[in-house]
């Protein structure tokens, strides 16, 4: 028995580290729908009874769905994974042409079109994000959809800062550092766009953390020496995008 098992370990080895690394290179997929007037509720619902589980039952995972703390534009945002962008590919084409999906298609838009605008952006994890964990909580949290464009020649420097300090202190002020991406290379901000999701206990605590965050001390020693590093500032003027975020009730993270 002790002979097998030594004979197995190294399969098993090759196995875990090729588990390892589908996980570290899947794709996400951000999906933004822009619902038409008066409309944003029944996508909702048709996410909810039909989108949602059609998705998981031709290969894509579920990874979260929210809508903006101040929705102006009727927008749901979410995010799915893949093993690949041909297993994507592969996925919503049978996602298309499935019965279930086409009947619920057309029952949904019956008084009219849900939606009025697609947009999609496809993402990677950055070297330095932590392994992502789709949970739900007792109660949903508050998350922040973060993104970034570096200065020309500067994504080095950012990514080193937030690999090395802002990650971390981050987490000393109370902010869960839940999934950072780059966008893929045929994709719009390759190369320059940093994408980061945060999550606090309530919109109070996102606040308290972000007052506390600016005045740590250490932080701006961090954020002074790494400009001073890189010879001039690390983003471009108004270089920082942020959207808060609600989960939906239908959402695997919460």
């Amino acid at each position: 028995m002790k002979a097998i098992r030594l004979l197995l370990l190294p399969i098993l080895t090759i196995l875990s580290t090729l588990a390892a690394n589908g996980a570290e290179n899947r794709v996400f997929e951000m999906r933004t729908y822009y619902a038409n007037e008066g409309k944003l509720d029944e996508l909702l619902t048709r996410f909810r009874d039909h989108t949602a589980a059609l998705f998981e039952k031709h290969g894509m995972e579920n990874v979260g769905y929210f809508v903006p703390a101040e929705n102006t534009e009727n927008t749901l945002i979410y995010f799915l994974s893949y093993p690949s962008r041909e297993a994507r590919k592969t996925s919503w084409k049978a996602f298309g042409s499935d019965p279930a999906w086409k009947a619920a298609f057309a029952a949904s838009k019956v008084n009219g079109k849900l939606v009025g605008k697609v947009e999609s952006q496809f993402l990677t994890f950055t070297d330095y994000s932590p392994k992502l964990k789709i949970k739900k909580s007792r109660s949903p949290r508050f998350f922040e959809l973060r993104t970034y464009t570096a200065a020309e020649g500067m994504m080095g420097h950012l990514d080193n800062r937030f690999e090395n300090n802002t990650i971390r202190i981050f987490k000393k002020n109370r902010m869960t550092n839940v999934v950072y991406w780059h966008p893929m290379a045929d994709q719009e901000g390759h190369g320059n766009t940093l994408v980061y999701l945060l999550a606090f206990d309530s919109k109070k605590a996102q606040a308290k953390a972000w007052d506390d965050f600016r005045a740590d001390a250490e932080w701006k020693v961090v954020a002074k020496e790494s400009v001073e590093k890189a010879g001039g500032g690390l983003l471009v003027k108004k270089g920082v995008k942020s959207i808060t975020l609600n989960p939906t009730d239908f959402s695997p993270m919460q």
